[in-house]
This record gives C-alpha cells, sequence and structure tokens, in this order.
C-alpha cells in the first residue's frame, strides 16, 4: 500500500483501538465480506506500526484544528462581550487611548507571569505609540492578590489616573508580595496617603468591579493570567515580545 493510499483510510484506524464503533453508513467497509475487512484491517494495523510518524500528522492535524475551532470561539467570545471588555467605563486605559489597536489585560498582581510581561508590554506600548491598553483587574492567586487589587483600584478612584499607574507599576516591579505589613510602605514610596487608600479598599464601587471583571473573565473562559485581548483575539498566558509585535501587525494588517 502506498503513503498516499494508506493515509487515505486512515481515518479507519480508529476501528484498531475501538472495537465498538459501528461502521458508517458511507463507510467503503460495507462493500467488504468479514475476511476482507479483517485484512484490510490488519493491513492499515500493520502500516501504522512501520510508520508510527503518521499518528504523529494524525495528532498535529488534530491539534491544529481544535486550535482554529478554539480561536473562531474565541472570537465569537469577544464580540458579543465588546462592550464589557472595551468599553467598561472604570478599567484603567493606558498607551493611546485613541490608537488604532488596543490591548486588553487581564492580570493578578502576584503573579510571575504578569510581572515578566510588564517590561514588554511597555516597551511595545512606547515604541508603536499607537496602541489603547486596558487593564482588568482579575485577583485569582490569593488574599494578597485581591489585596493588591482593592489597593489598586482605590488608588485609581481616589488618587487618579497616574497615581493608579504609579502604584501599578511599583507592584508589578516588586519582588516580594503585597501584603498587609508591606502595602502602607509601598503607598508612601509612591506618594499616596495610605489612610486615603485603605479607607477606599473595601468600598461597595470597588468590589464591583473586581466582581465584573471575574464575571467577565468566566463569560470568556479565562482561568489564568496574564490573559490578553488583541483586538478580536484571546491570547491566553505569558506572551513575549516578540510575540506581541508579530500579533499586533496581523490585527494592523486585519483592519487595512
Amino acid at each position: 500500500m502506498t503513503t498516499r493510499h494508506a493515509k487515505s483510510w486512515i481515518g479507519l484506524a480508529a476501528a484498531l483501538f475501538c472495537a465498538a464503533a459501528p461502521v458508517r453508513a458511507d463507510s467503503p467497509l460495507l462493500d467488504l465480506d468479514a475476511e476482507s475487512r479483517a485484512a484490510l484491517h490488519e493491513e492499515i494495523r500493520s502500516y501504522l506500526l512501520e510508520n508510527p510518524e503518521i499518528m504523529m500528522e494524525m495528532y498535529a492535524l488534530l491539534e491544529e484544528q481544535q486550535r482554529a475551532a478554539t480561536a473562531e470561539a474565541d472570537k465569537g467570545l469577544v464580540a458579543r462581550n465588546a462592550t464589557a471588555i472595551f468599553d467598561d467605563g472604570y478599567s484603567y486605559e493606558g498607551g493611546n487611548p485613541e490608537g488604532d489597536l488596543t490591548i486588553v489585560e487581564f492580570l493578578d498582581y502576584q503573579c510571575g507571569y504578569c510581572r515578566k510581561a510588564h517590561p514588554e508590554l511597555a516597551e511595545l506600548l512606547e515604541s508603536d505609540g499607537e496602541i489603547r491598553w486596558i487593564i482588568k483587574e482579575f485577583p485569582i492567586l490569593g488574599p494578597n492578590s485581591e489585596l493588591a487589587a482593592r489597593a489598586a483600584i482605590s488608588t485609581q478612584i481616589n488618587a487618579g489616573e497616574e497615581a493608579y499607574l504609579r502604584l501599578h507599576n511599583a507592584m508589578m516591579e516588586g519582588r516580594g508580595q503585597v501584603t498587609e505589613q508591606s502595602l502602607d510602605a509601598l503607598l508612601r514610596a509612591n506618594d499616596l496617603d495610605p489612610e486615603e487608600i485603605r479607607a477606599g479598599m473595601d468600598a461597595p464601587e470597588v468590589t464591583e468591579r473586581i466582581n465584573g471583571n471575574r464575571a467577565l473573565a468566566e463569560t470568556l473562559q479565562v482561568s489564568g493570567t496574564p490573559t490578553f485581548v488583541f483586538e478580536d483575539e484571546l491570547v491566553r498566558g505569558y506572551v513575549p515580545l516578540e510575540q506581541m509585535q508579530a500579533l499586533v501587525e496581523e490585527k494592523r494588517a486585519a483592519l487595512d
């Protein structure tokens, strides 16, 4: 049997591993008697054992199909939730708010990969100059994550956008955890009044924002940080600068 011929029959290989699988009504196996069918199964089995790379090709093809299906489903999720993602009316907007392309970041201030991505994302925003950047606090790593998110949001509400960005950068660039013991010193180091910020951390609006981000993350099937939205595409996990740049180019090309 030639390689091309074997690949044309590769869908039959499942019968070798799942004897209970029924023969489809349109299957060419229906034209074979039991002895011929058994012989064909044995031929396919022998071919696959002699050429195991075929199974790897099948696996790679299946993975690619699954990636494509997930990407298409993600685009639908983004489209249906566009207002909550891009225009919720309260999330911090940085970079160039009038830019031609938007990146949204779900982050946890205690997430090591969020911190790893921080300087690379900052370089992308600075070097490009035309990217709108939106932050969604998504504390998922325990009480210290919640503490940091509440401090950031309280700072935005009570001290303004510039103060928020200072504290955001300090927490993303810090080495240790944000704790009850370290928070006041961190706030003072960034010219913020600990009493004012702490007084606002348990305000209903702060809770509503965090809960809103969590609900949105659940809707988008986001379960880890960092997760990015590059225009219409969800990108889960850490993304190095080169990949970010490639995604930006790809999205810009699609907008033209």
